[in-house]
């Protein structure tokens, strides 16, 4: 489906340890590989993929490179079936996974884990989806009226899900029509009017789209910003950025990397 998070990328300082964390504890495969000169980009997600589902790209910059984790970026987050929480969390920490925040500590309704490189992912109950397949990727943002805005005009994106606290409110978008299987962006608006620090752990999201060039069009007339147009990437990909900076990739749909 045109629009559909296709992939969340982050950086990662050891392709071969992140390689290692995801497919021995989340059982990830390798989905398509990009090896250029001076990067390695992996696509990875669980063997039994819903078509609408979206991979984790991890990118690999050749040499010896270090990454801030800022905290415009949140989480990404991973689905367990609704009876599985605790044992998918004990199953972890047997197998050698740093305890961050236990299912207890959170009220029984979700758990989180880190990464090799610092990168928070959550786990979360849903009926729906494979195990370990993602449900949605957490970016902060400034002003929540000017977030939701972006994402309902640019992309066409619509509430899925909101949860609205003394302290914060959260937003899930995905585009109208999309499987539950697919991925959503869950923006997270803190009513204290505090200001982020992009980082560069984590790189961005990308939409498929059905025809890039028309797709990049209408961004275009709906006023999105024209950060790297298709032309600049060789027409095999396109980037605009949201009101607070996170980069968003726009591929074709069918979009296989180059070898």
């Amino acid at each position: 489906m045109s629009g559909t998070l296709d992939h969340v990328m982050i950086r990662v300082e050891d392709l071969e340890e992140s390689l290692d964390w995801y497919t021995t504890h989340l059982g990830y495969e390798e989905k398509g590989r990009w090896e250029a000169d001076t990067f390695t980009n992996v696509y990875l997600g669980p063997e039994d993929l819903h078509e609408e589902g979206a991979v984790l790209e991890l990118t690999y910059n050749h040499g010896d490179n270090t990454y801030e984790m800022g905290d415009a970026w949140g989480h990404i987050a991973v689905r367990v079936p609704e009876d599985e929480l605790e044992s998918s969390y004990r199953q972890l920490m047997d197998e050698g996974v740093e305890d961050y925040r236990d299912p207890e500590s959170c009220g029984g309704r979700y758990a989180f884990v880190k990464d090799p490189d610092g990168h928070e992912v959550e786990i979360v109950k849903r009926d729906h989806g494979a195990k370990w397949s993602l449900d949605h990727t957490m970016i902060r943002v400034e002003d929540a009226d000017e977030a939701l805005g972006f994402w309902t005009r640019k992309f066409g994106y619509e509430h899925t899900g909101r949860w609205e606290s003394d302290t914060f409110a959260n937003y899930f978008m995905k585009p109208e029509g999309a499987a539950e299987e697919a991925m959503a962006v869950e923006l997270t608006y803190n009513y204290d009017g505090r200001s982020y620090e992009m980082g560069d752990a984590w790189g961005h999201l990308a939409v498929g789209a059905d025809d890039l060039h028309d797709y990049w069009e209408t961004l275009m007339e709906r006023e999105a910003e024209d950060y790297r147009d298709p032309e600049s990437c060789d027409d095999m990909f396109a980037f605009t950025k949201d009101p607070d900076g996170h980069e968003i990739e726009v591929i074709p749909a069918d979009f296989e990397s180059p070898e």
